[in-house]
């Protein structure tokens, strides 16, 4: 089975037994503990997905940094997966919560490309106007590329709009040649 189906499964039954227990917020906070520590260090990461280290010793590592930071509800999973044998998937499963999580909550996470930093004017713009058409609440996150040279680029979900000037010139290139 594909890790993100099986992630996903663990996300929902953690989602489950979460909400069963009123603790959603608690776990989702936890949850995103977990993915910052991973991504500010590699090596953890490397660490939990490493068939070469054992399972009692990712286990120890497990708990030793998380054990008394995160919910017992939290830290289940973490045991569940460790016993499993399937720390590596843990970071997959902390995305499909929160997927999960704002699901529930009607929130919409949108990325917006542009070349400069957007004013905090174009930030309450874009935030408004995809609030509008989606109907849920947005947060917006912010990236710069001046390889765009101009323009956006608008990522919902699966769906892009892409009005940068770097798409049209290469869609000038192609009607020309």
């Amino acid at each position: 089975m594909a890790d993100s189906i099986v992630a996903y499964r663990y996300a929902k039954s953690l989602f489950d037994l979460a909400t069963e227990r009123k603790v959603v917020n608690e776990v989702n906070d936890d949850m995103n503990t977990f993915k910052t520590v991973c991504d500010e260090n590699r090596q953890f990461l490397v660490v939990l997905g490493n068939p070469i280290v054992r399972h009692h010793t990712k286990l120890a590592i497990l708990k030793k940094t998380f054990e008394k930071n995160v919910h017992p509800v939290t830290f289940s999973i973490f045991n569940v997966l460790t016993k499993k044998n399937r720390e590596n998937l843990i970071y997959s499963i902390a995305e499909e919560f929160d997927k999960l999580y704002n699901q529930q909550k009607g929130i919409q996470k949108v990325t917006v490309t542009t070349v400069t930093p957007l004013t905090q004017e174009q930030k309450v713009s874009f935030t408004k106007i995809v609030g509008d058409s989606t109907g849920k609440q947005i947060v917006l996150e912010e990236k710069v590329n001046e390889n765009l040279i101009g323009g956006y680029i608008l990522s919902i979900g699966d769906t892009q709009i892409d009005t940068s000037v770097r798409k049209k010139l290469n869609e000038l290139k192609l009607s020309l040649s």
